[in-house]
């Protein structure tokens, strides 16, 4: 299994408007890329803002659900609730044991 995470690092003068975030962003990006869920991280205290965990199969599926025509929409649609350049990583998911 892969996550691809994306991370919002706080900083002076940035926004973020969580609820759009939660009710708006993160659902369109499941539904571009065939996903049934994502977890979200509300930052309290560290570095990010925020974050989003998406599980994927493959790199390969990654790949394939960023080449799709939805994903445009996705990043199109940033700009409605932070100002903020995400900063994304892929990892494989090791269970412990």
């Amino acid at each position: 299994m892969i996550r691809l995470s994306v991370f919002y690092p706080s900083s002076e003068g940035s926004t973020f408007d969580h609820d759009y975030y939660r009710e708006k962003h993160v659902p369109l990006a499941v539904k571009a890329w065939g996903l049934t869920t994502a977890d979200i991280d509300k930052g309290v205290d560290g570095p990010y803002v925020a974050a989003v965990h998406f599980e994927f199969d493959s790199v390969e599926a990654i790949q394939a659900a960023m080449a799709a025509e939805a994903t445009g929409e996705v990043l199109a649609d940033v700009a409605n609730y932070t100002n903020i350049t995400p900063v994304l990583q892929t990892s494989e998911i090791i269970p412990l044991g």
